[in-house]
């Protein structure tokens, strides 16, 4: 028992979350980088344009099928190669980006392609150009029907940033690891406390988006 107590000190507490706080900066940055860039490459894909959107299909599966770890390895190592080198936790949110771009862009795709094209018809009828009824029409029914999933996959992307240990970002799992570095007896209190606050964390994000998705439904 008092190992528990000693490795849940106020002091590695604190410490765990300034861990946290790098957690959800990088988190938040990501969902809104991957969102805007996931919606415009899923936008593409579904207009399809004569050899874009063929390239960009390309890339997009390519990269959905290559582990997250690779890429946060291939940016943090491989983008000084190329002239510009990154922090770690700039490296993080390009590859978590990256990654949750790709896959946001089959949901944004597939979401479009479940709304009836009558409504596209029935938009371009009166006037409208593409882009008017794709903004205006298309998307606000595709966003309502594909919500619970984005969220899922903001979720997963939370998780996911466990995985930025590998380079040293000083993010929730990496400052746990600091900690029972210094005390082997650590390892279970500080994976408990892990467990807890990334349940905390993501259990929030599902209810509000649960909320909001009902609210939006209403």
């Amino acid at each position: 028992m008092q190992t528990w107590v000693d490795a849940l000190s106020w002091l590695n507490f604190g410490f765990l979350l300034k861990g946290l706080a790098v957690t959800l900066y990088i988190s938040l940055v990501s969902i809104v980088l991957s969102f805007i860039l996931g919606s415009v490459l899923g936008i593409i894909r579904y207009s399809k344009i004569k050899f874009i959107s063929a390239a960009v299909g390309f890339v997009i599966d390519l990269i959905r099928n290559l582990p997250l770890l690779l890429i946060i390895f291939f940016t943090y190592f491989g983008m000084p190669k190329i002239g510009y080198r990154p922090s770690a936790i700039t490296s993080a949110i390009i590859a978590m980006t990256i990654f949750e771009s790709s896959m946001l862009a089959e949901i944004v795709r597939s979401g479009i392609q479940s709304v009836s094209e009558g409504q596209m018809e029935g938009a371009r009828s009166t006037g409208m150009s593409f882009v008017q009824a794709l903004w205006h029409i298309i998307l606000p029914q595709a966003y309502r029907h594909m919500f619970p999933t984005i969220i899922g996959q903001f979720v997963s992307l939370i998780k996911d940033t466990s995985l930025a240990t590998i380079i040293v970002v000083p993010e929730l799992m990496q400052h746990a690891q600091v900690i029972y570095g210094q005390n082997a007896n650590y390892i279970v209190p500080m994976f408990a406390a892990l467990t807890l606050l990334y349940f905390i964390i993501c259990f929030t994000l599902s209810m509000a988006g649960s909320y909001l998705h009902k609210h939006m439904a209403s």
